[in-house]
Order: C-alpha cells, then structure tokens, then sequence
C-alpha cells in the first residue's frame, strides 16, 4: 500500500464518519426551531418538552462533528500538501469564511441557546435556534462551493505554477455549487427527518409518552415529504448539469459505454469494466438517458470508450453508488407520502411504524453513497481537469499514515460507540 493510497483511505474514512453527524446537525436545528417557535405561539407545554429532548441530541451531534471534523482540514496540509499549494489561494479562502464566520457563529450561537433559558424571553430564545440554523447552513454553503470548485473549477489563473483568484463571485455563484448545496442540504433534511420519525416511531409502538412523539412524528413527516419529492426533482437537475460538467462521470454512473443518440437508460446492469461491456442489461428504457441528460432524445451521450482509460473513474463503484442513491430517494418520497396519508391515525398501522424504525440508518446511507459518487467519479482528478489526485499528495512515507489511519478508526470508531449510545 503506497501513500496515495493510505491517504485516499484515510480521507475518505474521516470524511464519511464525520459526515455521519454534519447533516442530523443542519436538519435538527431546523426541526428544533420548529418545534420552539411551535412552544412560542401555542405556549403548550409539550412542544418545549420536544425541543429540549430533540435539543439534548442536537447537542450530543454538534459535539462529535467538531471533534471529528477539525482533523479534516489538517490533512490538507499533512497528507494533500501538494494540493495545498497549488489551490490554496481558492480553496484555503473558502475554508478559511466557513471557519472564522460561520462555524464561530454557530458555536457561539449554541452557547447562548444553551445557557439563556432562564435569561432571554421566549421570542428571542427561539429566534437564537433559527439563528443557529440559519449559521448551520451558512458553514454548509462554504464547505460545499469549496467542494463544487474541485469539482468544476471557475474564477481562476494559472500563474507561477499554481492556481491564483481571479473571480470571486464566479467561485462562489456558479451553476455547479448551487445545485451541489441544494442537493446535499435537502438530502440533510431528510436524514433529519427519518431520525426524528424513526425514534418516534419507536416510542408510539412502545405506547410511550404518545402525544410527545405523535407531535415529533408529524412535524418531521411534513418536513421530510416536501424535501423528498425536493430532493428528486433536484437530484435530475443535478445530474443533467454533470452532462455537461463531468460527462465522464456521468457515463460512470450510468454504465455508459459507447457514445450515442437516443442513449437508453437500463433499469438493471452489470457493468464489465476490464472488457468496456455491461454484462447484463435488462428493461432498457428507449432515450431515457439523453433525455433526462440534455432533455432531447436525439442528444448524444459521451460514453466511457471515448474517455481515455486513464481519465476514468472506477465504474463499478460509481454506477453501485448512483443506483443505490437513486432508488433510496424514490423510497424517501414514497415512505413519507405513505404516512402523510395515515398520519392522524399512526397507531392503526403499526407495520408503517415499524419500517420507520428500521429506516432510520437508510439516509445516512444514502447520503454517503452520494458522497462515494461525488468524490470517487470525479477521479482521477482532485480538481476535475485541473490536478490529479496522484500530483497532490503529500511526500512522505507511508508508514506514517498507515499509523494515523489506524489511530483515527481507534479513536473515532471509541468516538462513535459513545456518540451513538
């Protein structure tokens, strides 16, 4: 195993545990200021109640994303140095807004939240929560363009061998960034959404405190509905906009193999990457893919044997994670319509229940297989087009980060066992 590697391994790993917390984190908050603005207009007892006990998990979240969050950005200078200096100036200025306006702002938000219960009135206690996910989602908004300029870098020049600024507004306002932050924020909202349903859910079945969790489950149900038929919609924007952007990506994920007009789209495939086939292909739909790609059937569609072999990503892994992603969404939407329609009568159905229990971890997979895809397809490039990810790792051994590596699974996986419980 050679430093790319363990570094590759290394990121991703942090990257997906952390990102087990950053979405539960921006989607309760919402849910919270909900539920207090809820206290605030009603004065009933039960929705204080809601949000200090959805509050106390908020809070337990929030903690373990910043532990787990802050060794991200120094891995940019210890395992991606390369990468550092030649995107600095951009990516580095990104970073550097979420952290010392955003993040500060949050945490110093959380603080008098926490602690101004007894000390501010009711209306300005609530309007702390809004402001703490309003700060929330403004820390995502940095984080995420940041992450859309690697994916397709704007505003730049290249000049003394490194990427230099040049158009700020181009970086932050491009097409890709803001249909990166509206998928990922919804699908953020989701992940709330079936937290808070699943749990309750629990308690309904168990007849515990039934008016608490009834409440609970309805509020999340509402939000969870809008932004799963939300999420759909946007996720086919998103990919029709990589048509564009990234088609080698797109052909990954589709299983995309040679380029043509009126491309089908195949309800089941198995991709042969060492052969350039798919192996099985069963229920094609007749241009279905240039169709939902660049919205015309007669739309040509690059596929992967006109992308140089070292210019792929890895298919498998792309074409796993988008179908899995794709059919998890369309179940999110389905669920929740399920429950809108029985919701004034939840304890008649205690199978619906039940799924909602054991759904609980299928957004938190979801959202990290569309990490997987966003990160694996842009591959071989760090910076799509720009610098691969072999020229931007760091120059040392390999044994120092095979032993980071295993003290970041030791800790985090210690972390996550406590968090978790």
């Amino acid at each position: 195993m050679d430093v790319l590697f363990l570094s590759r391994l290394q990121f991703a790993a942090a990257t997906m545990f952390h990102f087990l917390f950053v979405p539960l984190t921006l989607g309760l908050s919402v849910l919270i200021a909900i539920m207090e603005t809820k206290y605030v207009k009603t004065g009933d007892d039960a929705y204080l109640a809601m949000t200090k006990f959805w509050g106390k998990l908020f809070l337990i979240n929030f903690a373990l994303g910043i532990v787990t969050g802050i060794t991200l950005e120094f891995q940019f200078g210890t395992n991606w140095a390369r990468y550092s200096a030649y995107v600095g100036d951009i990516f580095g200025s990104l970073l550097a807004i979420e952290a010392t306006v955003a993040f500060f702002l949050e945490s110093t938000l959380i603080g008098v939240w926490v602690f101004g219960w007894k000390k501010l009135s009711k209306k300005a206690h609530a309007t702390v929560m809004w402001l703490i996910a309003a700060a929330g989602t403004l820390s995502a908004v940095w984080i995420l363009i940041a992450n859309a300029w690697m994916q397709h870098p704007v505003g730049y020049t290249i000049r003394n061998g490194r990427a230099e600024l040049t158009d700020f507004a181009a970086v932050v306002f491009q097409k890709f960034a803001v249909l990166e932050f509206f998928h990922t924020i919804s699908a953020a909202y989701i992940l709330s959404a079936f937290f808070v349903m699943g749990v309750s859910a629990y308690h309904i079945l168990k007849k515990q405190h039934m008016e608490f969790f009834t409440k609970s489950f309805r509020i999340a149900l509402i939000f969870g509905l809008i932004f799963s038929f939300f999420e759909v919609a946007e996720g086919h924007l998103h990919g029709a906009d990589l048509a564009d952007k990234q088609p080698a990506k797109l052909a990954a994920m589709e299983s995309h193999w040679e380029t043509t007009t009126y491309a089908p789209k195949y309800l089941f495939a198995y991709p042969d990457e060492e052969n350039e086939k798919n192996v099985i292909e069963i229920l094609p739909i007749p241009a279905w893919l240039s169709i939902m790609s660049k919205h015309h059937p007669s739309a040509e569609i690059t596929g992967l044997k006109d992308i140089p072999r070292d210019e792929r990503p890895p298919v498998f892994i792309s074409f796993i994670a988008f179908n899995a992603m794709v059919a998890l969404g369309f179940y999110f939407a389905f669920i929740t319509l399920v429950g809108f329609l029985i919701r004034n009568k939840l304890t008649q159905y205690p199978f619906y229940l039940k799924i909602m229990v054991l759904s609980i971890p299928l957004p938190y997979i979801a959202i990290e297989l569309g990490w997987v895809l966003a990160e694996v397809g842009r591959q071989p490039w760090i910076v799509y087009g720009l610098l691969k990810t072999s020229d931007a790792v760091s120059p040392i051994a390999a044994s120092q980060v095979l032993t980071t590596l295993l003290a970041f699974i030791l800790i985090y996986g210690l972390l996550g066992t406590v968090g978790f419980y």
